[in-house]
Formats: C-alpha cells, sequence, structure tokens
C-alpha cells in the first residue's frame, strides 16, 4: 500500500469536509474548494480524519491513492492556512509595484506589464528585498500564477537577470573570454 496514500488527512477546527460520493468540498476560513476525485478511489470522513482506500492493487489505482490523498490535504490545509510562493526579480530598472490589486512589472521592455489577480490570488510587493508574494488558499492556482508570472522574464545564465523562485539556484554560465594573443 502506499505509504503516502495511507496515511489519514486531519481536519483542522474551522474546516468542513463534504463528502458526496467521489465529489469532496471543502470548506474553511480562506475560502472554498471542490474537487472530483475517481470513483475508484474510495474516501470516507471518521472522527475528524479523511481515510482514502482503495479497492484493487491495480497499477492505475496504486498511482491514484497517494495523489487523491496528497491532493486532499493541500485542499484541507489551504482553506485553513494558505499557500504562498515568493518570487525575486533581478537585473536594471527591473521594478515592480501594486496599483490597487493589479501587479504592475517593470523588465525592460518598451511597456510595462500589468497582471490582474486571478479570483482566490492577492498579489503582495516588497520592493526593498525585490520580491513578489503570490497567495492564494489553491495550490495549484498559487503555483500556476507564479510560473506564469516567472515566464514573463526567465532568468538568463550570463548575467542572472530575470524572474526567479526564492531560493532557485540558477546555473551560470562563463561569458567570453579575452582575445587570445
Amino acid at each position: 500500500m502506499s505509504r503516502i496514500g495511507r496515511m489519514p488527512v486531519d481536519v483542522p477546527n474551522g474546516v468542513q469536509v463534504d463528502i458526496k460520493g467521489s465529489m469532496v468540498t471543502v470548506n474553511g476560513p480562506k475560502g472554498k474548494l471542490e474537487r472530483l476525485f475517481s470513483p475508484t478511489i474510495s474516501i470516507e470522513m471518521e472522527n475528524d480524519q479523511i481515510l482514502i482506500t482503495r479497492s484493487s492493487n491495480a497499477p492505475a489505482q496504486r498511482a491514484l491513492h497517494g495523489t487523491t490523498r496528497a491532493v486532499l490535504n493541500n485542499m484541507v490545509s489551504g482553506v485553513s492556512a494558505g499557500f504562498e510562493k515568493v518570487l525575486e526579480y533581478e537585473g536594471v530598472g527591473y521594478r515592480a509595484e501594486m496599483n490597487e490589486l493589479k501587479l504592475v512589472l517593470h523588465l525592460g521592455y518598451s511597456h510595462p506589464i500589468e497582471i490582474d489577480p486571478p479570483e482566490g490570488i492577492s498579489f503582495a510587493v516588497e520592493a526593498k528585498t525585490r520580491q513578489v508574494i503570490v497567495r492564494g488558499f489553491n495550490k495549484e492556482d498559487v503555483g500556476q500564477t507564479a510560473a506564469n508570472i516567472r515566464a514573463l522574464r526567465p532568468p538568463e545564465p550570463y548575467h542572472g537577470k530575470g524572474i526567479h523562485y526564492l531560493g532557485e539556484k540558477i546555473r551560470r554560465k562563463p561569458g567570453k573570454s579575452g582575445k587570445a594573443k
């Protein structure tokens, strides 16, 4: 059995979980998430814990077992605590600022880039540390929004300019060497 899949998901106080067949709704202080899971995996609520079991050892069900548990755990922790991704930007003249709810990025292009936050996502900018923080209660949406922002100007290996995740190691390359005489 999957080591991840057989661990129960603890439901904290203030979070309500509604299971109807393979449809799971999780409601908490940060928001509400719904997801339809595979009907081959059974999901039950017992003593403030969610238990995930599979009916057979078929490879497809074994693969879904741990994934289902991980997604449910992310849903529960997202509506109770939330998620955040931190992006850093480096480069001469690069800057980020907030215009009401919009994120405005100046990344060396001829125009500033304005990004409207998707539903359930909020942005924060720390100008002193040159960071953009993406916050939300759905882990998938937070990660995808951060990836979309990073894709606007990915880090380049020669000078390290661009947008990268906090703690991301950028492989640096040496530039051209001087003329050989």
